[in-house]
């Protein structure tokens, strides 16, 4: 049964308002020109903490109350925010254990925001209380859809605060010293710990030479793990107590895409719906930003998201803040919509006049009037949106195919002492997504938790943690008829960091059936080579050097002394096949990789499509979805290949018909499954 984020018939359109920024005079008017672009849903109260509680023992509500009646009398959906991202000031001055200290060991001021301590009782005790009362103020407005706690929680924290509590998680995680001591393996550098007080934050003043370099990784993972955690207790606390007065109305929080400081796989675990912001630069890849929407369905299990910001014209903080294109914003919003958002929400509805957000896009510019171009074309996909009405909403991806994401590796692999400072965990990820994504093959993005089962093909770059249980699954998935695909650097450690002796890559050594005795890492400036299937690729960053132990040898190096050994290999176990790639290579080494082995288990494309089109496919119950984006700066022709109807255009299409999509431009072919 196929469900839908929210109790909305339609896909929500908005975002981001902030009228308390304004004389209430203009309130009308901003209403006029929202209407006028289509908008019906509003983010509402993101960053009003200070007004509404102006002292410790003092609330106001009366300019919100004003706010949320206005969004009714105008139809207007809310998502009401806690508004909890940025403490007041005299919060601040009276409590100064509410202040975050940074990795340097400087306790800050009060000042931007994410300045609040996550381990901080005063932070949690009021930021609770101001929850429940607009909970309990608000609960019976039949427009809100959705409670959105705080905003983009993000960063970390080194204060007193965190320290005493990071002393009790480890207690209650390890139970004896013995034990952390082992996990830690503290008799290197004379580290023992004989007092759980003695323990100290891996910071700048302790373990770090840089915010990424540390000498103790698995203190400085610990640490991460503990961090992330303890700011989704600030969230579920929040959580509870909007829930103890609206049960039925779902809770997010905006996500980051993949943001390195947070374990989102855990946090999804505690949220209604998964919903992110997204920011791409105009230079980003189309593979990049799909990667992350791919990442937010998959850390939310597959259901529908939302996208809860994106900017209609330009950001404030990157070097270089370019516009959208004519087309882009429609061309982007659609493809959150193809990957799995039953929403487009911006952030913002209305430019600031100050501070660093004012140059931020807007639906309504400084100009104050619906006379601009990202007005106009805001305006036209608010038509479109409101047409297509519930279609498309709750429908889901179904993919043969998935990529392991997995936070904890990420940290343990750029942690690690070694063997590159090149070593990047996402860009691996991301050149193995490439593969897929630009060949359209549907993926779904996994943790090491979820079951396999219902794949053909898995793909873990970079498996360097092998945590308990994660062998185990994969090697039955394996022998089950599944094809495994993983890289250098892999299996090295458990999961407290510490190495698997007997042989790299320890625990999937026997899956594929090689043993890795040295890893060459090679500067930027030199590169190694191969021939796979008559064409030379390049080898690049690192190069294993493996011994086999019943794999095949499908490549083997051309240059230095490990010349001739092997460098990528295919194990067969019972059913299926596990593939090592014990280099980084170019993306047409990938592209014909990721090729070959879909071919082998009759993986198919979403569609066949020209370079540059990108085609996505949703489902529910009877119907399928099939988006065609044309990321291209030309137009392009399309074969179809079953009778479908475009839900923007009404056309109707038949079997080996011919689709012509302009440059920019975006489809949605209905059709029953």
């Amino acid at each position: 049964m196929w469900k839908k984020v929210w109790n909305y018939d339609k896909i929500a359109y908005g975002g981001d308002y902030n009228p308390e920024q304004w004389p209430e005079e203009t309130w009308e008017e901003d209403m006029r020109l929202l209407k006028l672009a289509h908008i019906n849903t509003l983010t509402l109260n993101v960053f009003s903490w200070a007004a509404l509680q102006p002292s410790e023992d003092e609330y106001c509500f009366d300019k919100l109350d004003k706010i949320m009646e206005l969004a009714k009398k105008h139809g207007m959906k809310v998502c009401l925010a806690t508004s909890t991202g940025a403490h007041p000031a005299w919060m601040a001055k009276k409590y100064p254990e509410v202040l975050r200290t940074g990795i340097n060991g400087i306790k800050r001021k009060f000042g931007a925001r994410h300045n609040s301590c996550p381990n901080s009782s005063v932070y949690r005790k009021f930021s609770v209380r101001l929850a429940e009362k607009l909970a309990e103020r608000y609960k019976d407005y039949d427009n809100m859809i959705a409670w959105h706690i705080s905003n983009e929680y993000g960063g970390e924290c080194y204060c007193e605060n965190c320290e005493k509590a990071f002393q009790i998680w480890l207690k209650e995680k390890y139970q004896t010293l013995d034990a952390l001591n082992h996990a830690w393996n503290t008799s290197f550098w004379g580290h023992t710990f004989y007092d759980w007080e003695e323990i100290v934050l891996p910071d700048l003043r302790s373990e770090h030479m840089s915010e990424e370099e540390t000498t103790a990784q698995s203190i400085s993972i610990d640490y991460r793990r503990f961090n992330s955690e303890s700011i989704m207790d600030c969230f579920r606390l929040e959580y509870e107590a909007v829930k103890k007065y609206t049960p039925n109305i779902p809770v997010t929080t905006n996500l980051m895409g993949a943001y390195k400081p947070l374990d989102y796989h855990k946090w999804a675990k505690y949220m209604d719906f998964v919903s992110w912001d997204n920011y791409p630069s105009n230079e980003d890849s189309i593979s990049k930003t799909a990667l992350n929407h791919d990442l937010m369905r998959g850390v939310g299990r597959g259901k529908p998201f939302v996208l809860m910001e994106q900017t209609p014209s330009q950001q404030n903080w990157q070097a270089f803040n370019a516009l959208k294109r004519p087309g882009v914003m429609r061309l982007w919003s659609y493809q959150a919509v193809a990957h799995g958002s039953d929403a487009v929400l911006f952030f913002q509805m209305k430019r600031s006049i100050g501070s660093c957000e004012k140059y931020h896009g807007a639906v309504i510019a400084h100009a104050g009037h619906e006379h601009t171009r990202v007005f106009r074309e805001v305006t036209e996909l608010g038509a479109e949106l409101e047409q297509l009405g519930e279609e498309i909403l709750g429908s889901t991806g179904i993919a043969e195919t998935a990529i392991i994401f997995d936070w904890e590796n990420w940290w343990a692999i750029e942690y690690s002492a070694g063997p590159s400072v090149n070593l990047k965990y996402h860009d691996e990820v991301l050149k193995y997504y490439t593969a897929l994504h630009s060949q359209n093959i549907p993926v779904d993005i996994v943790s090491e938790e979820d079951d396999l089962s219902q794949y053909k093909l898995v793909i873990a770059p970079i498996l360097y943690m092998t945590k308990p249980g994660v062998d185990g699954r994969i090697r039955e998935f394996v022998k089950a008829g599944g094809s495994f695909v993983t890289t250098y650097f892999s299996g090295y450690v458990e999961e407290h960091d510490l190495v698997i002796t007997g042989g790299y890559p320890g625990k999937l050594r026997d899956i594929l059936g090689i043993w890795v005795e040295e890893s060459d890492a090679l500067p930027e400036h030199k590169k190694n080579g191969f021939i796979y299937e008559g064409q030379e690729y390049s080898a690049e960053l690192l190069c294993d050097i493996m011994h086999l132990e019943g794999a095949e040898v499908l490549a083997e190096y051309k240059e230095d002394f490990y010349q001739g050994t092997p460098v990528i290999t295919c194990n067969s176990l019972e059913k299926g096949k596990a593939y090592y790639v014990g280099t980084r290579s170019d993306e047409d080494f990938y592209n014909k990789f990721i090729e070959n082995i879909c071919k082998e288990q009759q993986i198919k494309p979403a569609a066949k499509v020209p370079k540059g089109i990108e085609a996505v496919k949703r489902v529910r119950e009877k119907e399928q979805y099939l988006f065609f984006l044309n990321h291209n700066e030309e137009s392009e022709e399309i074969t179809l290949s079953e009778a479908a109807i475009d839900l923007l255009t009404q056309k109707e299409y038949q079997k080996e018909e011919t689709l012509v999509l302009p440059a920019k431009g975006v489809s949605i072919l209905k059709s029953q499954r």
